[in-house]
């Protein structure tokens, strides 16, 4: 089971794939690529869990292969 993630490198990892932001939007912040936008989920003092994600990657159409970028 892959373990949870720090905010710090979704980001990282998303701007790697060509994501720009984070931006600012109502509660959540958000990255965006040419038309789509996925939001990322606040700082709590914890990492994000696998499960979210999972939603988040698919909502962004990211493979897993991608998203595995030297990490």
């Amino acid at each position: 089971m892959p373990k949870p993630i720090s905010r710090r490198e979704v980001l990282r990892r998303f701007k790697a794939l060509g994501w720009n932001g984070p931006y600012a939007g109502g509660s959540h912040m958000f990255m965006r690529k040419g038309s789509s936008i996925v939001r990322i989920p606040n700082p709590h003092g914890s990492d994000i869990d696998w499960s979210l994600m999972k939603r988040i990657l698919a909502q962004a159409e990211i493979t897993p292969g991608q998203w595995d970028i030297d990490g």
